[in-house]
């Protein structure tokens, strides 16, 4: 599904380049469930950032799908975004101005659903859930689990193939931590959805089927 050759990825310094990352070869299998872990610095959400094309490598090649990203338009790119993958953050990200109801119908708007087909997607999202309740409250009105769930909701409305996790549960106290990882296991395990996420936990990261420990932005282990 998704191989990465040779990545690296550097910043212009004096004289010099930085690099964050160095020589990154990864491939990640449909149905995998991938733990990126290291200490600070490392250069976990720069990988985690080029896997989700939200930033692009200096150096390698990037193929999702089978199909050189480097190579793709903006258009194309665009695309690919919308329509395969879906992205959870640590800090939630959700629209202060919108409720949790569309919020989470937010991500169909781009693909041009019709209203009917949003509504079903949306009412089963919150079902699955639990927070149909919720739905007509604005982000400041929910506890930081609370945002993160509907975070997650926003990420699968639109059925993606790969979810892209950055320190997930980084804001949540441990019962809300474990909530949102079974439910990526359960998104995993039962729906099929490939996931990568990167953790300092190794509780979190147990979760998963596979481990890659960065360091210095270099692969140093894996298995």
């Amino acid at each position: 599904m998704i191989r990465l050759n040779d990545i690296s990825k550097s910043y212009p310094a004096g004289f010099g380049r930085v690099y964050v990352l160095r020589h990154v070869d990864l491939e990640i299998k449909e149905g995998d469930f991938l733990s990126i872990m290291g200490p600070s610095g490392a250069g976990k959400s720069t990988l985690l950032h080029i896997l989700g094309l939200l930033e692009d490598p200096s150096e390698g090649e990037y193929l999702f799908l089978d199909e050189s990203v480097q190579g793709l338009n903006e258009k194309k790119r665009t695309l690919l975004h919308r329509d395969h993958i879906g992205f959870v953050f640590q800090q939630y990200h959700l629209i202060d101005e919108l409720t949790v109801y569309e919020n989470i119908e937010t991500p169909l708007l781009y693909k041009k659903l019709g209203a009917s087909e949003r509504k079903s997607r949306v009412a089963d999202v919150l079902d699955r859930f639990n927070i149909v309740a919720k739905k007509d409250l604005f982000p400041s009105q929910l506890s930081g689990g609370q945002q993160q769930l509907v975070g997650v909701a926003r990420a699968i409305v639109a059925r993606p193939r790969v979810i892209f996790a950055d320190e997930p549960t980084g804001n949540l106290h441990s019962d809300q931590a474990r909530e949102i990882m079974s439910l990526f296991r359960e998104l995993n395990e039962k729906d099929g959805i490939t996931i990568v996420q990167v953790t300092h936990s190794e509780e979190n990261a147990g979760y998963g089927k596979r481990i890659v420990n960065l360091k210095d932005g270099v692969v140093i282990t894996r298995n």
